[in-house]
């Protein structure tokens, strides 16, 4: 038997008494520290959900879950890619300043490919470290992207447990020029993607998504019947390509596989709040989900999700690179059945955690999230006017006031790679504004009222008064923020073949350590 066999056959055994164990013991509440659980897709777009117009209608979960609590149609990544997007959810900081950019070219999208030498930067703080303060135990399920040498790993950086793997699922490698991706059981690797851990390429059949179905459930199970307050990191990747779902949910949807992986992911979202009530802890539970960025049109149309009436998507900081899904819900405690058009961000869900579990924030350095906590609880707040600022690598291209957006740069992707294939913006070019040249707009930024035009087709005219007016009121904005930034080290900037995942930690036991090459470091290229 595998060890991903194992760990199937363990959890679905632990699960079956569990239910047997809820079924005879009292329901156990937590009153003092909300349990946390942020949900995280993978590429999933502002579209694809059912409650934000999907005409597929295939997500019954998710969209129950709007209905029971607060639903954000203006929800905001920190970056158009997945990395960064991550370390600003974790961090509270953009990636500009948390590190998580690159300076080898302007305006590039940088990540962590398994030949990164960087990770997330030993000074940054991540928001398990600090809820340990209140006796939180933590856990990250899923696609961890913020660095895969030792030092960088979840359990080196505040969690107490993690299921999942370092990097993407891609492949499958060889394992002589490149090694497969590891999947760790904290701190030590159970076995590699394509391997022991099966992604079949042809039908796009895993078990991936129930594996971390049951890690959330049995975690969310344990923590309860521990009386311990939890704060769980949902990260599944199961859409992102190349995608996958586990054989009920293939060739189910309208959609093609995509949807297929969206209804498993649905899904499990639907059966983790079933056990939240099961547990009698729903009360007692905050949950946020959200995606990492917009979906990625390029690897459409049978691997890609859809960014609704938003132009473009991931790897772009147009509206459907940067706007994701985004739904609240706490029964109790936020109203059922709100929509809140509150500007805000991936980076909120730091302060708002820590506000959430009676904690404050770190004091020592900028943090770019705002506490969501009187949003949600329907208080008296003042944050109706807060910005949102668009970053892509080291440069600002772009920010959000109200319902306007002022694009300081443009930039979809070079020519080169659009001639090769590449095309971020499928059918959706904006002459003068999906540009293949990166194009600064910093004299004249290039305007758009994001109520009327969503789809940022219809630049509002210079010469006009609203153009004028709306400018006087960005521009200090931008004027202000961009005077007291102050940039972390880049941490995306160096390569190394050495640094893949050939050896990792528990490789000897499983008989899975693979010959480490020469280490000849190389400055990392970006190309978008």
């Amino acid at each position: 038997m595998t060890a991903a066999m194992r760990v199937m056959s363990s959890l679905t055994l632990t699960l079956f008494f569990s239910i047997i164990c809820c079924s005879l013991t009292e329901n156990i509440s937590n009153t003092s520290s909300p349990n946390i659980i942020i949900m995280l897709m993978d590429d999933m777009g502002w579209g694809d959900l059912g409650v934000l117009g999907q005409p597929s209608k295939e997500t019954p979960n998710l969209d129950a879950m709007a209905a029971q609590g607060m639903l954000f149609p203006n929800f905001y990544t920190a970056n158009p890619l997945c990395s960064p997007s991550r370390a600003a959810l974790l961090t509270g900081r953009l990636p500009v300043r948390n590190g998580f950019y690159t300076t080898n070219g302007h305006a590039r999208n940088a990540y962590t490919p398994q030949e990164i030498v960087g990770g997330i930067s030993k000074d940054e703080i991540l928001l398990p470290q600090i809820m340990k303060k209140k006796g939180y135990v933590s856990k990250i399920v899923g696609k961890w992207h913020l660095g895969h040498r030792p030092q960088y790993l979840p359990l080196k950086n505040g969690f107490d447990e993690w299921f999942g793997a370092p990097d993407c699922h891609f492949g499958p490698y060889n394992g002589s020029i490149r090694p497969n991706i590891p999947v760790y059981n904290n701190s030590e690797m159970l076995g590699r993607y394509y391997e022991e851990f099966k992604i079949d390429r042809k039908t796009g059949e895993s078990n991936l998504t129930q594996m971390y179905l049951l890690e959330g459930v049995d975690f969310i199970r344990r923590q309860t019947e521990a009386q311990r307050p939890f704060f769980l990191y949902w990260a599944p990747d199961a859409t992102h390509a190349p995608v996958y779902a586990s054989k009920p949910f293939l060739d189910q949807s309208q959609r093609g596989r995509y949807g297929d992986a969206v209804m498993e992911l649905d899904y499990s979202v639907g059966h983790i709040l079933l056990w939240l009530k099961r547990l009698g802890i729903e009360n007692d539970t905050f949950v946020f989900f959200t995606s990492d960025n917009g979906a990625a049109l390029t690897s459409g149309p049978n691997e890609a999700g859809s960014n609704g009436p938003f132009l473009c998507g991931k790897e772009t900081t147009f509206e459907g690179g940067m706007r994701e899904p985004a739904i609240a819900w706490w029964p109790g405690h936020i109203k059922a059945g709100t929509v809140n058009f509150q500007l805000a961000s991936v980076m909120d869900l730091f302060p708002t955690s820590l506000a959430l579990a009676g904690l404050s924030p770190p004091d020592d350095r900028a943090l770019d999230g705002l506490d969501l906590t009187p949003v949600l609880l329907n208080q008296p707040h003042k944050q109706g006017n807060r910005p949102i600022f668009y970053y892509r690598g080291n440069e600002l291209m772009a920010v959000r006031i109200g319902q306007y957006k002022a694009h300081y740069w443009t930039w979809s992707n070079s020519l080169e790679e659009f001639n090769k294939g590449v095309n971020f913006c499928p059918g959706e070019e904006v002459p003068g504004v999906t540009t293949h040249d990166q194009k600064e707009h910093t004299l004249q930024p290039i305007l758009f009222h994001l109520g009327r035009d969503p789809g940022e087709k219809f630049p509002i005219s210079v010469s006009s008064h609203e153009y004028q007016k709306v400018l006087s009121r960005i521009s200090p904005v931008v004027e202000l923020h961009k005077s007291t930034l102050v940039p972390g080290v880049p941490q995306l900037n160096m390569c190394d073949v050495a640094v893949m995942n050939w050896a990792p930690a528990g490789c000897e036991k499983l008989g899975k350590c693979l010959k480490v090459p020469k280490s000849q470091p190389w400055k990392c290229d970006w190309p978008h």
